[in-house]
Order: C-alpha cells, then sequence, then structure tokens
C-alpha cells in the first residue's frame, strides 16, 4: 500500500481529517445538531405537563432584564428571557459560561408602531429575520426555548387571524428547523378570546407565555377557564401595573413601596406558579435591573446604581427555599403629616418615614424630588427624563424631611431610598401635585423705586 488514497493525492489519514471536518462544518453551517445541543421538550405525563431538559426535568427560575446574571445565579436562579435577538450571542455565551439558560425572543411587529399583519411584504420580512435566528442559534447548548413575540395582539381588532397566522409560520418554521427545542409566544393577560384563537390557529406553539401583573395571583385559574389546554409560563410579573392603579384627583397613580411589592411577587408564584404543577412550566419575574416607566423605580427589582430592592429577596427565597443571608431593609410607611398631597407653590411639605433595617445594620436614606408628567402608557417610558430638583430638600434625616414645593404647576414625586452597606435597599414615593405657578415677579414697586426723584 502507498498509504494514499486512490485518486484523491492525499494521504489516507489526511484525507479523513478532512472529511470529518467538512461534514461537522456542514452539519453546525445548515444547523443539524451538534455535540453540544441539549435537547428541550414539553412531555405529558400521567400528572401534567413537564418541560425536560437533557432528558431531565427543568423547572424555570427566570427573569426577564439586564442587570448581574451572575447575582441571579448567587439568588438561586436558572434561566432569563430576553425580547429579542439583538444581542443573543452574548446572552447565550454568558448563559452558558454560568450554567443558566435563555428563553429567546424573536421581536415581532405591533401595530401601534407602524406593523400591518396584512401586509405581505412586512410579514414576510419578519419571518426571514426570524428564520435567519434560528439558523444561527439553534445549536447553543444554553438555549431553552424560542419565544415568537410579546403581547403583538394587543393590538389587533378581535378576531382577526392575521396576527395568529404570522406566529403559526414561525413556530411551524422552527419545528421544522430545529426539532430540539420548544415554542412560546407571549401573550398580555387571557381575557376576551386571544387563548381560544391561539390555540386554534396556532397548533405549533408548544408553550403559551403570558404577562399578568395584578391578576397574577389567578392567572393560572383564568387560563384554564378560558379554555387553554397548553402548558403556560408566566413570562411577566410583578406589582399591579399602572394601568391597574386608581389615580389620585389630579391624576397621579401612587405606587406601592418596594415591601409591598414583595407580597404581590409571592402571591403570584405561590397560586400561579408553583400552585399550578400540572399546567406551569415555571417564570420569568419582571424586572431584574432598573427601568423608568410610570416612575423611576416602579418595576426595577435594583435601583439605578444596583442596589436591589426587596423582590430579589423574596424571588431568592422562593426559588431556594431559604432566606438570603443578608436581607434588604424594609418600608413601613411613608407618609405626610398633613394633606393629601396638594399644595401650592413654595408649600413646604413634611414628610415622615419608617424604615428599618436588619438587626445591627446601619442604614442610610436619601430623598430625591423629581417631576411627574403623568405619562403612564405601557410604551411611554414615562418617567424616562423627568427633572430633579435637588435644592428642595431643605432638611432631611433617615425618618423625615421638609420639602419646598418649586414655582412650577403639576405632578411631582418625592422619593426615599434607603441603602445598607450589604447592597440592600428600599424606596418609597409620595405624589405630589402644585396647583398653581407662582406669580409672576411684581416690577411695579421696582420701577417705582427707580424714578429719580424731583
Amino acid at each position: 500500500m502507498s498509504g494514499r488514497s486512490k485518486g484523491h493525492g492525499l494521504p489516507r489519514s489526511l484525507f479523513l481529517v478532512v472529511c470529518i471536518f467538512l461534514a461537522g462544518w456542514s452539519r453546525t453551517a445548515f444547523g443539524e445538531s451538534t455535540d453540544t445541543t441539549v435537547r428541550v421538550e414539553v412531555v405529558k405525563t400521567s400528572n401534567g405537563w413537564q418541560l425536560l431538559r437533557g432528558g431531565k426535568p427543568y423547572f424555570i427560575k427566570g427573569v426577564g432584564g439586564d442587570a448581574s446574571k451572575q447575582e441571579l445565579v448567587d439568588f438561586g436562579g436558572n434561566s432569563f428571557r430576553t425580547w429579542g435577538p439583538d444581542q443573543l450571542t452574548e446572552q447565550l455565551d454568558e448563559a452558558q459560561r454560568l450554567g443558566l439558560t435563555v428563553a429567546a425572543g424573536m421581536w415581532l411587529g405591533h401595530k401601534r408602531q407602524g406593523f400591518d399583519y396584512h401586509d405581505a411584504n412586512q410579514v414576510k420580512r419578519q419571518f426571514d429575520r426570524a428564520h435567519d435566528v434560528v439558523l444561527r442559534y439553534r445549536n447553543s447548548p444554553a438555549l431553552l426555548i424560542w419565544s415568537i413575540g410579546n403581547e403583538m395582539e394587543n393590538d389587533e381588532p378581535a378576531g382577526d387571524p392575521a396576527v395568529w397566522q404570522a406566529i403559526e409560520d414561525i413556530a411551524a418554521m422552527i419545528k421544522k428547523e430545529d426539532p430540539n427545542h420548544p415554542t412560546m409566544t407571549v401573550i398580555a393577560e387571557v381575557g376576551g378570546d386571544k387563548v381560544s384563537q391561539l390555540h386554534k390557529y396556532c397548533p405549533d406553539i408548544d408553550i403559551v407565555g403570558i404577562n399578568s401583573y395584578a391578576g397574577g395571583s389567578t392567572v393560572g385559574e383564568r387560563y384554564k377557564q378560558a379554555g387553554g389546554t397548553k402548558p403556560y409560563v408566566l413570562t411577566e410579573f410583578g406589582p399591579p401595573g399602572q394601568w391597574e392603579t386608581q389615580k389620585k384627583p389630579w391624576g397621579a397613580v401612587p405606587e406601592l413601596t418596594s415591601t409591598e411589592k414583595t407580597d404581590w411577587y409571592r402571591r403570584t408564584y405561590m397560586q400561579s406558579v408553583v400552585g399550578q404543577p400540572s399546567m406551569c412550566l415555571g417564570s420569568f419575574a419582571f424586572l431584574w435591573g432598573f427601568k423608568k416607566e410610570a416612575s423611576a423605580t416602579w418595576y426595577g427589582m435594583f435601583l439605578s446604581d444596583g442596589t436591589r430592592v426587596a423582590a430579589v429577596d423574596t424571588m431568592s427565597e422562593l426559588w431556594t427555599g431559604k432566606s438570603v443571608a443578608k436581607p434588604c431593609p424594609r418600608i413601613a410607611s411613608m407618609r405626610l403629616d398633613h394633606g393629601d398631597g396638594r399644595c401650592d407653590t413654595g408649600d413646604v411639605v413634611h414628610v415622615l418615614l419608617d424604615a428599618s433595617g436588619p438587626k445591627d445594620v446601619p442604614m442610610k436614606v436619601t430623598w430625591e424630588l423629581e417631576r411627574d408628567a403623568f405619562r403612564y402608557q405601557i410604551d411611554a417610558e414615562g418617567a424616562a427624563n423627568a427633572a430633579g430638583f435637588a435644592g428642595a430638600i431643605v432638611k432631611a434625616t433617615d425618618k423625615q424631611a421638609e420639602v419646598k414645593m418649586p414655582a412650577i404647576a403639576g405632578g411631582y414625586r418625592l422619593y426615599a431610598f434607603v441603602h445598607t452597606p450589604d447592597n440592600g435597599g428600599a424606596v418609597a414615593n409620595l405624589s405630589l401635585f402644585v396647583n398653581k405657578p407662582a406669580p409672576p415677579p411684581d416690577d411695579t414697586q421696582k420701577h417705582a423705586a427707580a424714578e429719580p426723584t424731583k
């Protein structure tokens, strides 16, 4: 034997190496499973629906948001959700490094943003983008679920199947291109006929993702009453939304303290997540990070400086069954010593705070006054550019503050931020309203005094 493969001009051993390399490259490039792929599947058992990852039961203990994923691991989480693929390479890589999984989001168009599900060209471009994402990321070992869209059904006419057909087309494509990962689409609550329409028009959707806030503790039962038979994941939950909160007489929405919000996370998780073991595959708490929407602190499980608030402690306890070693401080109340929050320009408002930290842990309180423009639409980012009034804080301690209201009429929020040395925080705010602006300066006396005497 000459040691060469006839007709190839290469040593047999080298020729075999090249063939193996090319075969592996083609499987990766064209999306066939590789040794790194971890198969995820939704199965029906005698006890109900179950998610399997690598053949083992997997219950989602997740979040949505961009705060530290290392902290997510430290506090007992195992997964996170994304809304679009813009940073998916980095997110999957980080998840793999930390032992987390990712529900990879594909953003679908919304009518209020100019998307028309009856425009074949728009729908085709959206489908093609989703197809590209699937081909690129389907073999990632950290990939858990394909999450197709978020609340895009909200703007569509009742009974119009166009949005559901677009979702189904993408789900069917995923079934063909990536049989190793389940499909999910995310809806806002379960009212109307959206549950029945989703089941009717989207047979290739494996999991229903549900975003629910004030109704979170009952959404599991309400989903079944609406005809839901597919398993579900609670994809967003937390305190009541600003659209679910009764307004003040002047149009502001009052916000719960960070301590009060923990009750909503806990009730929802206990009743609609672990309380529905035959239907619920897990959850993603909202929001693992900091976001200005409705107010500077409404949804964030962290403050702007990265300090965590009690929602993190609560979710950690629910995930692990153990209390955190160094808990966040608590706020019992924040209130005005008199009045309902309406005042005149120049008034000095006296506010009382009842906050406490863990035993023998020092606590510091800072106070901030910001404008409130009453822009509470979900997509308005109403607090994003709120002006601050540092000079309005006349006097402040860890228990009270005196605030002189600015000369500009309109809404304000007074925030009390509580910090401890262990990166624990708490926050509360009060809604205030200046009835009318300060009158313009009266220049009559000044002009009169400036006239020369005769």
